[in-house]
């Protein structure tokens, strides 16, 4: 892990406001040394803690992040805290026949709201995690490593601290490691207690072993992954049914055995490591990522010209908290359908011989997975059929 400058985070650095960079970085001001600018003669001289902008709180954050980002760290990353980049070695490319460098960048959308008026905010980083390598995974990709990007408006350094541990455990688990990052400070541009968090990671994939639309074929099976609820998609039109409706997060709905503001916090389910164990051992052709657009949509790219794909919806109940949205925002199952996953985070596309084997694989992996449908050569696009269980 290395860290350049104020804000950057290769690794964990204090933060960066927007506007010039403090003097103590080698510009001062213009005009000659010394003197003051003009018509600022008797005003107090300015400084970035006045401006909003607490280095001492980012050199703390540092401090009580570093040993959750050294746990996702292997004997690939290269040094430590003090250089511009973080390094990674890449020598196992070399054990490859034609690696193929794999990008993702994602965020996890105004959850970070739910976060923020629950004062919790040690989970959001592992929806950012599970947003973007899960995204690498669709296409093989081993993910190798990430970046992480917070802002806040003001920075608390537990705060910080604790977003950022949470990318750490993410990263822990998805297998790679978190190789820098920035906190950043912008005040006067974002609210006292707003944050944002986005991240980027690349992975790596043998070319042959490339999955996606070229692979799939008509017959093959749509096996379904369950999600551990809402995701990170869709939280503006929840924010407004929740608003419109009067329902508060300390809310505890029956259907649901915990408060509102606990569900809508449920952290995203991280597949890659499953998901790449099943295409290690079994006839995997594609894997889609049910995020914004629902499961037609995002089942739709990973189709080929002139397929199309039916999806049972009587497979599968949807969780509680998608009927309970439903019902308080007078939603329909089409706009359902277009912006919630409705119980499927993941799908796999596999080989109709082998979808028995890849279901077992995935019960022993302890992922919940069940046949929902198949590849047709109908070219209709996706097609959701059949009423959900109840």
């Amino acid at each position: 892990m290395n860290s350049a400058g104020p804000g950057e985070r290769p690794p964990w650095n204090p933060p960066l406001a927007q506007g010039p960079a403090p003097s103590s970085r080698g510009r001062g001001p213009v005009g000659r040394e010394g003197d003051p600018p003009s018509g600022s003669r008797h005003r107090a001289a300015l400084d970035y803690q006045g401006a909003g902008v607490s280095i001492e709180a980012g050199d703390r954050a540092v401090a009580l992040m570093r040993d959750a980002v050294a746990r996702t760290a292997g004997p690939e990353v290269i040094g430590g805290i003090g250089g511009f980049a973080g390094l990674y070695d890449a020598s196992a490319l070399t054990g490859y026949r034609r690696p193929l460098l794999a990008s993702a960048t994602d965020g996890v959308g105004t959850k970070v709201v739910i976060a923020q008026r629950l004062g919790r905010y040690g989970t959001v980083g592992r929806d950012l995690v599970a947003m973007v390598v899960d995204d690498l995974v669709t296409c093989g990709a081993k993910p190798l490593f990430m970046t992480d990007y917070v802002v806040f408006g003001r920075l608390s350094a537990e705060r910080a601290a604790e977003v950022v541990r949470g990318v750490a455990h993410g990263c822990e688990l998805a297998g790679c490691a978190l190789l820098g990052g920035e906190t950043a400070e912008h005040p006067g541009h974002l609210g006292p207690d707003d944050f944002d968090l986005a991240g980027a990671a690349t992975g790596v994939v043998e070319a042959d072993s490339l999955l996606g639309p070229d692979k799939v074929r008509p017959g093959d099976v749509v096996l379904a992954l369950a999600s551990s609820g809402l995701h990170a998609n869709g939280y503006s039109l929840v924010r407004r049914v929740i608003a419109e409706a009067g329902l508060s997060l300390d809310a505890e709905p029956p259907e649901l055995g915990r408060t509102l503001g606990e569900e809508l916090l449920t952290p995203t389910t991280i597949y890659a490591r499953d998901c790449l164990a099943l295409a290690a051992r079994c006839n995997v052709h594609a894997f889609a990522h049910v995020t914004g657009g629902g499961l037609a949509a995002n089942l739709a790219r990973v189709l080929p010209p002139g397929a199309g794909a039916t999806v049972d919806r009587g497979t599968w109940r949807p969780p509680a908290i998608f009927g309970l949205l439903a019902a308080h925002g007078g939603i329909g199952q089409d706009e359902m359908e277009r912006v919630f996953n409705l119980g499927v985070g993941m799908v796999a596309v596999v080989a109709a011989h082998d979808a028995g084997r890849a279901l077992d694989l995935l019960n022993r992996l302890g992922v919940p997975a069940w046949r929902a449908g198949e590849v047709t050569s109908d070219g209709a696009g996706v097609r959701l059929v059949g009423t959900y269980r109840t």
